[in-house]
């Protein structure tokens, strides 16, 4: 008994050696490809600043890392945490660099986008049309903005908030919308490109009114899209016809888990709410926990066990449980779910640090098989961020899983 006691303990702490290997072997993959350089796509010269050149609209950043995505806000985030779990500033040093180096360069840009030029880079930046724009990129500054108090970071923190609170489309209840491409439909995505920066932003300013826009949407997108018959959510609603979309697509419930599991991460302790919304991250993580996969990843589409095995979603579920146990707010024998959840999902990494089958950029549609056909890629964007949260989550479980596994 003692021996096998043991044996668990020490292919335990094996796996725990072997998260952290795989989790710097895709990070570092990220910051080793990351030029921090921009290209002219017409000359082909390269350079690190758009200092003293010539205006042209071909100037691009050359790595993908380096643009201005909501994708890549989720990877600030990302970064930021595995820093802090590994006591590792390289990886915060990174994120840091990448705002620095985005910042640096948009007076160039945008004097081409006052002249009326669209096709430019960075033009989120200046536009923000759409919480897509802006909402997930800010939380991954704000993670930034706690080392660097530069005044442009908190000029244009300023300005996402007043369009989110103020001028993004809206059901008339408040909870927020899209008009594309179908007006005034709720999209699940859209509580992530929210509520992670506004809980950011309550924190960081002391002001309520960022909780209360939070919270105002957590409670409205589960009244919206949560399905009671799966435990899982709809991918969108249709405010035109009352009515949800066809999916119950995998991220798009990711991307609700993250949303939830960070504002809890920012809401003060005492907040009135709290109980409330973890008993709702409860409930979507025990929906989801009935269709994970015997592998232990979870499919494309959720309901659906024909759709193929996908990365990101299994990522974001992966961190939410063990975010949530690590925290207390839930029974520490769920962490079990996210163990089976890491460990299919880490013996997909390839050896050079990359992720696959990672569900490509998706929109809304009224067909099914739209959903089950979107490209799966090899180390997509969609999902290296929220790989690397749960890997930061799961080093900090590592206590707790020893613990678990010596009572089963």
């Amino acid at each position: 008994m003692f021996f096998l006691l043991g044996s668990t303990i020490q292919l335990f702490a094996h796996a725990q050696n072997n998260t952290e290997e795989i989790v710097r072997r895709v990070a570092d993959n990220i910051v080793q490809s990351t030029t921090f350089k921009f290209t002219n796509t017409k000359t082909g010269e390269k350079f690190e600043s758009t200092k003293g050149k010539d205006t042209t609209v071909n100037v691009r950043a050359e790595s993908k890392f380096n643009r201005w995505q909501y994708v890549n806000g989720v990877l600030t985030v990302g970064m930021i945490e595995l820093a802090e779990v590994l006591k590792d500033p390289k990886y915060s040093d990174y994120s840091r660099k990448n705002c620095d180096f985005i910042f640096n360069n948009l007076d160039y840009f945008k004097k081409q986008y006052d002249a009326g030029t669209q096709q430019i880079e960075y033009r989120p930046v200046f536009r923000i049309g759409s919480l897509d724009d802006c909402g997930s990129m800010s939380a991954g500054l704000l993670d930034v903005y706690a080392f660097d108090k530069r005044k442009d970071y908190l000029d244009y923190l300023n300005r996402v908030g007043d369009y989110i609170i103020n001028k993004q489309v809206k059901f008339p209840d408040g909870t927020l919308a899209r008009n594309s491409p179908r007006k005034m439909t709720l999209w699940a995505d859209d509580l992530y490109m929210s509520v992670p920066y506004l809980a950011r932003m309550g924190k960081l300013t002391g002001d309520n009114k960022y909780f209360d826009f939070a919270i105002q949407q957590v409670e409205s997108f589960n009244k919206y899209i949560y399905d009671s018959s799966t435990g899982l959510y709809f991918h969108c609603f249709y405010n035109d016809e009352n009515m949800n979309g066809v999916a119950r697509w995998g991220r798009c419930n990711g991307w609700v888990a993250l949303a939830q599991a960070q504002l809890l991460d920012n809401l003060p302790t005492n907040h009135p709410k709290r109980m409330q919304l973890i008993k709702l991250l409860e409930r979507q993580i025990v929906g989801y926990s009935r269709f994970q996969d015997t592998t232990g990843m979870w499919h494309q589409l959720l309901d659906k066990p024909d759709s193929y095995l996908e990365s990101s979603v299994t990522a974001m579920f992966v961190y939410a449980v063990a975010k949530a146990v690590n925290e207390g707010w839930i029974n520490p024998r769920f962490l079990t779910i996210a163990q089976n959840g890491w460990n299919a999902l880490t013996k997909k990494v390839t050896a050079d640090g990359q992720v696959p089958d990672i569900c490509m950029g998706t929109s809304i549609e009224e067909d099914i098989r739209y959903y089950y056909t979107r490209p799966r890629e090899l180390n997509d964007t969609h999902g290296l961020g929220a790989f690397l949260m749960a890997g930061a989550e799961m080093i900090k479980a590592k206590d707790k899983l020893i613990d678990i596994n010596k009572r089963r």
